[in-house]
């Protein structure tokens, strides 16, 4: 017996030889990073405030591959999708990875089961934006014009699911108002709309709205998160503002196919440490107000089933039923 097990063990080190070559060679060729959102969003910020360090410590290129559509389920399925060996990675956001599946019946993914967790990047506050032409410069003046002009004024949001339609239903809620919902494909367009004057609110993360605040295209109302941005002093959280208790935030971080080998997580997870740490990217993110969340592979996908259960539970409490 002892002499057949080592005949079968000298027999699969042939076999077993290319993956363990493969997987300590990882990576040797460039690596897809797939964004279920278009350019120039928070997501996409990120990323690519991230990717020139990533590609300098893994020694290959990262190659960012924006694929927005259907509130981040087009690049979502994309990635579950692909064959797991590394070589293509994905964004996720909270958005799309823990509101969208509870408000949209149909998904051909499960963000649960279909994703390796790799690591978290950061958490980002969206800021509650309006036209600087509206009619309100505080929340408790936009809640006063609201209550007497009931479904007069819109909101525009990335999409169903989108944080911004989670985060402004749980604020009509909490506040007693009533503003009208206009899903976009994207918060791009959303944006778009609102600088046009076309729409009088939207959330927006800080990540890419800051360049058009700063520019005074837009006027910000409020903070979503629990504490005020160092980037924006003199703006108030919602809930001091004038709905006590109010508190969303956004969140980004890595994620590859299920069944990528351990070994090529553990890869990927030292090196967005790496890069994290870089003085230059923690200095970009910190002039956006992101914190910086660093994380084991573990750490990061307790943390995703916390907000994949406390976002459904929110979703429930604001009555987005899912379609």
């Amino acid at each position: 017996m002892d002499i057949l097990c080592r005949v079968l063990a000298a027999a699969m080190v042939p076999l077993l030889a290319p993956l363990a070559v493969a997987q300590a060679a990882y990576p040797d060729r460039p690596i897809r990073l797939i964004l279920p959102v278009p350019a120039g969003t928070g997501p996409d910020a990120a990323a690519r405030t991230l990717t020139p360090g990533l590609t300098s410590v893994l020694g290959e290129q990262i190659v960012v591959d924006n694929r927005g559509g259907a509130s981040g389920a087009i690049g979502c399925e994309l990635a579950a999708r692909a064959t797991p060996d590394g070589y293509t990675l994905l964004i996720g956001a909270s958005g799309y990875m823990t509101i969208l599946p509870h408000v949209r019946k149909i998904l051909t993914y499960d963000t649960l089961k279909d994703f390796a967790p790799v690591g978290g990047i950061v958490t980002v506050s969206q800021l509650l934006i309006a036209p600087s032409k509206v009619p309100f410069t505080t929340i408790k003046e936009l809640i006063a014009f609201a209550k007497a002009n009931p479904g007069k004024l819109n909101y525009a949001s990335a999409g169903v699911g989108a944080p911004g339609h989670l985060g402004m239903e749980l604020f009509k809620n909490m506040a007693g108002v009533d503003i009208v919902h206009v899903p976009y494909k994207g918060q791009d367009l959303a944006m778009n709309d609102v600088l046009g004057g076309r729409m009088d609110l939207t959330f927006n993360s800080i990540l890419s709205a800051l360049p058009q605040i700063k520019a005074g295209r837009v006027r910000v109302l409020g903070i979503s998160g629990s504490e005020r941005l160092p980037a924006l002093p003199g703006v108030p959280t919602i809930s001091e503002a004038g709905v006590p208790g109010f508190a969303t935030a956004q969140w980004y971080g890595v994620f590859a196919p299920v069944k990528t080998p351990r070994s090529i997580i553990v890869r990927l997870n030292e090196a967005l440490a790496k890069v994290l740490q870089m003085p230059d990217v923690k200095s970009r993110f910190e002039a956006q107000s992101a914190t910086v969340v660093r994380s084991s592979p573990e750490e990061f996908a307790a943390f995703f089933r916390r907000e994949y259960e406390k976002n459904g539970k929110a979703a429930k409490l604001a009555g987005l039923e899912a379609k």
